[in-house]
């Protein structure tokens, strides 16, 4: 059985500034900035939380994938999701035979990845890489481990025109079912973390959860930066974060 999982979470922003925003507000430890993301015409910050991810990209250059995704959608909604597999083959297979294109392919010794199209997966790039060993992550920087912090991306939320139709081909990549919840909401269960596709009027991913040691002083640090926040959550880079206390029975 094919075990996936959010293993990376991704803010677009035409602001440098956010970079270390989100570092302040979340508390966490020193980012690695990916020379790789040049190919892109970005630059970066990466975080580690716990053996998972949150990075920011910045447009550096004109006509960039991440800058016409902040000119056309107003900033609204997550850039980019990268869920781990243990088959990266099976994944590119089932992509290419339903029609979804795989815009980037890498094929290193430590990983292997495919981006897939927003345009044919929907809301988002989906990125699906497949880590050797799988404790590894080569995004993170060689540093990653001594600079995380406790904590969990837990839950991803998409917005979508056609909820039941997206979450079965996100299903599909994934290796995963949909379940319809009711109310035109579907889930994905993952090995770790869980997708929930519900109704809107246009379609995007519209919220990451966390878990965090302390979410009330998160929720503090993005206020005093002049965020929007509510009960348990914070806008940040067109994305609603809640930040949940850490389970400690996980």
């Amino acid at each position: 059985m094919t075990q996936t999982r959010i293993r990376q979470l991704v803010f677009a922003s035409n602001d440098h500034a956010d970079i270390e925003q989100l570092q302040h507000i979340l508390g966490l430890g020193s980012g690695f900035v990916d020379p790789g993301v040049g190919e892109f015409g970005l630059t970066n910050g990466v975080f580690s939380i716990g053996d998972q991810f949150l990075e920011v990209v910045v447009p550096t250059q004109e006509n960039t994938a991440a800058g016409r995704f902040l000119e056309r959608g107003g900033g609204l909604g997550g850039y980019m999701a990268i869920f781990q597999t243990d088959n990266i083959d099976r994944v590119r297979a089932t992509a290419d035979s339903i029609g979804i294109r795989r815009v980037w392919n890498i094929d290193l010794p430590d990983i292997c990845a495919s981006h897939l199209h927003p345009a044919d997966i929907g809301a988002a790039i989906v990125s699906i890489d497949e880590a050797k060993p799988a404790g590894s992550w080569r995004w993170g920087g060689p540093a990653w481990k001594e600079n995380a912090k406790p904590g969990a991306l837990q839950h991803l939320q998409v917005m979508a025109v056609d909820p039941q139709a997206m979450s079965e081909k996100w299903a599909r990549v994934l290796g995963v079912s949909s379940t319809d919840k009711g109310h035109d909401t579907y889930d994905l269960s993952l090995a770790a973390g869980s997708i929930s596709f519900i109704p809107g009027d246009r379609d995007h991913i519209s919220a990451y959860t966390l878990r965090h040691p302390d979410p009330a002083a998160c929720l503090q640090r993005a206020a005093a930066c002049g965020l929007a926040c509510e009960a348990n959550s914070f806008q940040f880079a067109g994305v609603k974060v809640s930040v949940a206390a850490i389970d400690p029975d996980n």
